[in-house]
């Protein structure tokens, strides 16, 4: 069976499965439609606050780079971070920036627009992207991680241009657990995304504040926001592509799935990211055998 058969089953039997679940126990994207919008608010931003002081992510003079997108988990990602900011025993500045990655009909303006009106500090930088991958990539294969490299490296020079010491990334729980089993599936690692990660040049680290929130929470509150919700213009990522990332596409949908039957998978999934135990797993250079 191929990839796209395989997605079509998962997705049939996700219909199927739908009148099954236990009206007690709903998934949890049921339970956050339900919800009003400023409880919602309340949960994703002690989440974020939790995650932040868990792994120390921001301290006393923090310059941080909040890589803007103008999707809806970098949106969500600026609010509560200026919110914390207010309330934080410590000082922290909040740059914002967008790339410009060169796709035709980008909508630079909206994001423009609105953190101007909201009063960010915020830098829009151009990085011709589309151009270096339409020379790169040959026809048939896939762009997507030659696109993310190319971005991470340009995240890195730009936090040094601009003087920031950290960039915050609006990877969510969903982002972690998907990952987590990529990994095992695909390439034999237990490995997952790290919540607090320095650069390998120690000059640069990367964050991910909304570790403990979940896509769910996300795509609801920001339907519920005022977000101008932007596309770079890749035409496979606006264009919803089943080019893209078709694996994590399987992934996101098995765990879909099996919510039906096991409404707390999520939260199970990420609380085994910090309850590893080396002694029980096969990894030699973990524990003396």
């Amino acid at each position: 069976m191929n990839t796209p058969q395989v997605l079509e089953k998962l997705s049939d039997l996700a219909r199927a499965n739908s009148t099954k679940v236990n009206e007690a126990l709903p998934p949890l994207s049921q339970r956050v439609l339900e919800m009003p919008v400023d409880k919602l608010h309340q949960r994703i931003l002690r989440a974020t606050g939790k995650a932040i002081g868990d792994f120390k992510m921001i301290e006393e003079g923090d310059r941080i780079l909040v890589a803007i997108s103008g999707g809806k988990d970098s949106w969500v990602m600026l609010r509560m971070l200026r919110e914390l900011q207010k309330k934080a025993p410590v000082s922290f500045e909040l740059i914002a920036l967008n790339i410009d990655q060169g796709y035709q009909g980008f909508r630079q303006d909206l994001i423009e627009d609105y953190v101007e009106d909201h009063n960010f500090q915020f830098i829009m930088e151009d990085f011709d992207i589309a151009s270096i991958l339409g020379e790169k990539i040959s026809k048939g294969d896939s762009p997507c991680s030659l696109c993310s490299r190319l971005r991470r490296g340009s995240l890195y020079g730009l936090a040094e241009k601009h003087g920031c010491n950290k960039i915050a990334l609006g990877h969510h729980l969903d982002d972690l657990i998907e990952t987590l089993l990529l990994n095992t599936f695909f390439v034999g690692r237990l490995a997952s995304m790290a919540p607090k990660l320095q650069s390998d040049d120690g000059k640069n680290t990367v964050i991910r504040p909304l570790c403990y929130v979940s896509e769910a929470e996300i795509r609801e509150y920001a339907q519920k926001s005022d977000f101008p919700i932007v596309c770079c213009n890749c035409p496979l990522m606006c264009g919803k592509s089943e080019e893209i990332d078709s694996k994590r596409l399987m992934v996101k949908n098995m765990i879909d799935i099996l919510e039906l039957k096991i409404p707390d998978i999520r939260q199970s999934l990420l609380k085994s990211l910090s309850n590893v135990r080396p002694s029980h797993l096969l990894d030699q250079k973990l524990w003396n055998f």
